[in-house]
């Protein structure tokens, strides 16, 4: 049987950095909850034969956000750590039906401005590299490194830095194999390179930031209004 491609979007966070009583995927964005502006990203690609939304489990908002509308669309409850959240979504793709060899395309649901041509240059240049990738963009600022005091110490290059996006593509299997492995990780490639992985960097647009401070629902509504006038009718 060919290999298929899945997607998984971790949607358990509670966005504690907003400091807002509602979890920062349930969001109001250009109409619609930031959640299913990153899903409707995933679903956007042709051969995807599902996603999973890995929400928390006393999450009571999913039901009311009409996710669901989708065939291929599924939930499961997550963990009390993001990646405890992968491990349970990547074990509930498993009893779907995806196999050890399949692709998943791990995404933020804080990252709804992600293009869908993106996703596609991700998935072409990974094609079937065991060690997988994601998107990212390379260091454009001058970066400093901070003392206890909150003074500048020193100031590192920037040469050969990226700063890491989603979605990220890895073979389930391995990626299990990975997440079991070290669980004290900030996303997927770190657990891939734990296994001596080289994960391929795909340069992605920079408007795919990650909604993380209030100020940051104004850019994402205009990266999301240029992903629409890039997309033909």
């Amino acid at each position: 049987m060919a290999k298929r491609l899945w997607g998984l979007i971790a949607a358990a966070g509670s966005g504690q950095r907003l400091r807002a009583g509602t979890p920062k995927q349930y969001h109001h964005l250009a109409g619609r909850p930031v959640l299913a502006w990153s899903l409707d990203a995933l679903c956007q690609v042709p051969d995807i034969a599902g996603v999973m939304i890995v929400r928390a489990a006393d999450d009571a908002l999913f039901d009311q956000a009409s996710l669901r509308r989708d065939d291929r669309v599924r939930d499961c409850p997550g963990g009390a750590e993001r990646q405890d959240s992968i491990r349970a979504g990547l074990a509930a793709l498993r009893d779907w039906g995806a196999a050890e060899g399949d692709g998943v395309l791990v995404h933020d649901a804080a990252r709804p401005a992600v293009p869908a041509t993106d996703i596609t240059r991700l998935i072409e240049a990974v094609a079937d590299d065991p060690d997988g990738g994601l998107l990212a963009a390379p260091v454009r600022d001058t970066l400093k490194r901070a003392d206890a005091a909150g003074r500048v110490a020193d100031t590192p290059s920037r040469e050969g830095l990226w700063q890491a996006m989603t979605p990220q593509l890895f073979p389930l299997g391995r990626l299990q194999t990975a997440l079991a492995r070290d669980t004290r990780v900030t996303d997927e490639s770190q657990a891939m390179e734990g296994l001596g992985a080289r994960p391929r960097l795909v340069a992605g647009d920079p408007g795919n930031i990650k909604y993380t401070y209030p100020e940051d629902i104004h850019w994402l509504a205009n990266a999301i209004e240029r992903n629409r006038r890039r997309t033909p009718e």
